[in-house]
């Protein structure tokens, strides 16, 4: 049978996890749960040695990010495969079973996805993942469910199992040696897109990225940062960026670049429009970030070769001129 670890990264989340480790406990019976403690400042450590000493515990002493607190969590660990699971999300019933049989019916699947639904309006698809993350040829990230900040209901539309560009990093289910062979995050990202870098690299080889409706969770979302922090902001436009160096081929690297670039003044306009000065000046500095270290960021790359095929999960068009111009607002109104 194959070994499934649930790892849950933790920074001062002792209240999620009093809150939503009772469901993971519940429904993961057979499986291997940790908690990798990323040097939280509150009572997290003292609550689950207390009231939950059989779980496996990792304790860092520094904050290593997203991504440096998964890396080093993920190499202590043996599983066949790993599920990185938010502190902030209520997981159900079979939620495990489903995606592992999916993984097991078809090597060449890396990563994979339940469909994620809002903790706190359960009618809808949540914002990190909905059913399945997607690209467009200008490397903006959408789900099917959440257009920018457009969110539909949930009506089992989306209740399939697809192949699609990219697994949300609140509930990702990746094959352990390919997280290692990958040498896992990119920890220059700190945290946010790291999952969509790692898919790309991933999809690049020929590897394939699904969602899995048949298992369903529900998140919280901005636990640890919240959506509209500043802090979020700088993160969000500087490493999305940086996803796109990584992996857009030189012959289509230039010009993508430039459209976002024009489109990342735009939404500094509409930051400074809306009284939003900290968020403008997080998009200047996530420019600057990049300006500084384009070189080095693109000696990352792995694949530099032109490839002029869609791939799985890519819309071939802008999704910007679809929402504003076209005024499309669901997933199954884009025309692929």
């Amino acid at each position: 049978m194959a070994t499934v670890s649930v790892v849950i990264l933790n920074y001062n989340g002792r209240d999620f996890l009093e809150k939503f480790l009772p469901s993971v406990i519940q429904h993961s019976k057979g499986h291997e749960i940790v908690v990798a403690d990323n040097n939280s400042s509150d009572e997290s450590v003292s609550f689950l040695r207390q009231n939950y000493p059989e779980i496996h515990l990792i304790i860092f002493r520094e904050n290593h990010g997203f991504c440096g607190g998964y890396n080093r969590a993920l190499e202590q660990l043996t599983a066949d495969y790993f599920v990185l699971l938010n502190s902030d999300i209520e997981v159900t019933e079979n939620w495990i079973g489903p995606i592992i049989e999916l993984f097991e019916n078809d090597e060449q699947i890396a990563a994979i996805q339940p469909k994620l639904l809002d903790y706190n309006d359960r009618s809808k698809f949540e914002y990190a993942g909905g059913a399945g993350g997607f690209m467009d040829l200008y490397g903006f990230p959408f789900c099917r469910g959440r257009f920018f900040d457009t969110i539909e209901t949930d009506a089992g539309q989306y209740d399939d199992t697809v192949e699609i560009f990219w697994a949300t990093g609140a509930c990702f289910f990746i094959r352990a040696n390919l997280f290692k062979a990958y040498h896992g995050f990119d920890e220059e990202f700190f945290a946010h897109m790291e999952e969509i870098d790692l898919c790309w690299r991933m999809k690049r080889d020929g590897y394939k990225i699904f969602n899995c409706s048949e298992s369903t969770v529900y998140h919280v979302g901005g636990g640890t940062l919240a959506y509209r922090n500043p802090r979020k902001t700088y993160l969000n436009f500087r490493n999305s960026l940086m996803v796109l160096i990584k992996n857009l081929p030189k012959g289509s690297l230039a010009w993508k670049l430039i459209v976002r670039w024009l489109v990342d003044y735009a939404a500094i306009v509409k930051f400074l429009g809306s009284g939003q000065l900290n968020d403008a000046i997080m998009v200047l500095k996530a420019h600057l970030y990049i300006l500084k270290n384009f070189n080095r960021i693109k000696g990352k790359k792995i694949h530099d070769t032109e490839n002029t095929l869609i791939l799985a999960g890519q819309f071939p068009g802008f999704l910007l001129f679809q929402y504003y111009f076209k005024r499309v607002r669901k997933f199954k109104d884009l025309h692929f």
